[in-house]
């Protein structure tokens, strides 16, 4: 069985919408877009190495229409190469009703009933399943606790608005710091594994 892999980019207050850039994803009047930048240095690798390995991406259509025009352009020379490389190459598994528009290479849809599609994906043979931006989606997985293992680099900021990775449907369930590091510019690298449910007790 693979994992479902939620790594995000998010601010204190949870915050995860458009940090690449300000007209990345500007929805319901965003204008922080490219909220990261001001903290990047080297000691950041991309998602703390998780696309140095073979993965299958998970992707709402969103998401998935920004990364179409923008990874299978990236020039052959160009720094983030190996990403565009990855990316290009892995199957996208795309949250859409209009499957016939997929037009990027190695492109499916998940269909009508995107959970049971993900919950097969999961049992079936293949590298790990990971998702990028793609917050309603995002929001499915958790709520149906399908999510395994969350990577989130935790920027110092304020944001007051946008989308948030957590929403109120959230499944209650525990995960376990299993790393964790700080850059010098103040950010927060950190990998949780999915535990079982939440435990409660009492200091009485």
């Amino acid at each position: 069985m693979r994992k479902l892999i939620v790594p995000a980019f998010i601010s204190l207050d949870g915050v995860m919408q458009a940090p690449g850039g300000p007209q990345e994803d500007t929805s319901n009047g965003f204008v922080r877009g490219g909220w990261i930048w001001p903290y990047a240095d080297s000691s950041i690798k991309p998602m703390d190495g998780l696309f140095e390995q073979p993965i299958d991406l998970l992707l709402g259509r969103r998401t998935y229409d920004i990364f179409a025009s923008y990874w299978p352009q990236v020039p052959a020379d160009a720094p983030h190469r190996g990403i565009a490389d990855r990316f290009n190459q892995a199957a996208k598994h795309v949250a859409t009703h209009h499957a016939d528009t997929l037009d990027w290479q190695n492109s499916y849809s998940l269909g009508l009933d995107i959970l049971a599609t993900v919950r097969a994906l999961k049992l079936a043979d293949g590298p790990d399943l990971v998702t990028q931006g793609s917050s309603e989606l995002v929001h499915q997985l958790l709520a149906s606790d399908l999510v395994d293992e969350l990577r989130l680099l935790v920027y110092p900021l304020l944001l007051g608005a946008g989308k948030r990775l957590f929403d109120d449907r959230a499944q209650a369930a525990a995960f376990r710091l299993a790393s964790s590091k700080t850059t010098p510019g103040g950010v927060q690298v950190n990998r949780y594994l999915h535990e079982g449910p939440v435990r409660t007790g009492s200091f009485g």
